[in-house]
């Protein structure tokens, strides 16, 4: 079987999954397979090489896999440079190739993403919140990074730099961002992506649950957390966010420290990158 069908029989899953095929889906899903038809430029590879060394560490099959990826994202999501920043391959091919280890194994697409937003630094965000007597704080954090349920991924290009250049440092904004919109494709994000139905779906809550209820009992007395950042203890949304990140970039000793939360990711991502 070609490259270009295994990545067209992934497509097609990824859809009768999501749900039935509508005429407009099956058209987009031929114009995917036309542009996976396409050669992957040189330069683009290059990009790969020099910026995202994760990508040589990838099995074969999935780095012909990744690129189909890459090229379909660039080809249907605008990538805008925000605060004066000008975007050029090197910096759309550098996101694209990281969001797209996250289709690897799930195939289909950010079903909800619209557009990518890349500012050069951490850039500003306004925050507010409600306290005591419905009393609402007004305040503003510095982010690398940001996804929103309407289909916008925030991205600092110095973080993500950052991010790609050391592969098993378990941080990756890029792959944090994604997760969000995975986890937000069905609305907000509640730390459960969909990865199947029924008892599928429970034992993900049932285990995520756990492990996430795991960590802050530990924070709360005060013990180390282990290899999950204790910002994973925000929410569950951050919790999956966090955990995709080391799935990632920190396999092995995920696996070997959280086996039954490895094994929920493993499920989630249809992927299994301790083998690797």
């Amino acid at each position: 079987m070609s490259i270009v069908i295994a990545f067209g029989v992934l497509l097609l899953a990824a859809a009768l999954i999501g749900g039935a095929l509508a005429g407009p889906t099956l058209a987009r899903l031929w114009r995917r397979q036309r542009i996976a038809r396409r050669p992957f430029p040189a330069a683009w590879r290059d990009i790969l090489r020099r910026r995202v060394p994760l990508v040589r560490e990838l099995p074969a099959a999935h780095q012909l896999h990744l690129k189909k990826h890459i090229q379909v994202l660039l080809a249907e999501v605008p990538f805008i440079g925000c605060a004066g920043l000008v975007l050029d391959d090197e910096m759309r091919v550098t996101i694209a190739a990281q969001a797209a280890l996250l289709l690897l194994g799930r195939g289909g697409s950010f079903g909800n993403l619209r557009e990518v937003l890349v500012y050069p630094g951490h850039f500003v965000a306004p925050r507010s919140a409600t306290g005591a007597g419905g009393v609402v704080h007004e305040g503003r954090d510095v982010l690398a990074g940001q996804s929103w349920e309407r289909g916008q991924v925030i991205l600092a290009w110095d973080a993500v730099l950052d991010g790609a250049a050391d592969p098993h440092d378990g941080a990756n904004v890029v792959v944090h961002e994604f997760a969000h919109q995975l986890d937000q494709d069905r609305g907000a994000a509640n730390g459960a992506p969909y990865v199947g139905r029924g008892a599928i779906q429970q034992v993900w809550a049932r285990v995520m649950g756990a492990e996430f209820d795991l960590l802050q009992a530990r924070l709360a007395r005060a013990e180390e957390p282990g290899i999950v950042d204790a910002y994973a203890a925000t929410s569950p949304a951050e919790f999956f966010a966090v955990t995709s990140e080391l799935f990632f970039e920190r396999p092995a000793a995920l696996a070997a420290e959280r086996p039954a939360l490895y094994e929920q990711l493993r499920r989630c991502y249809r992927l299994d990158p301790a083998s690797w």
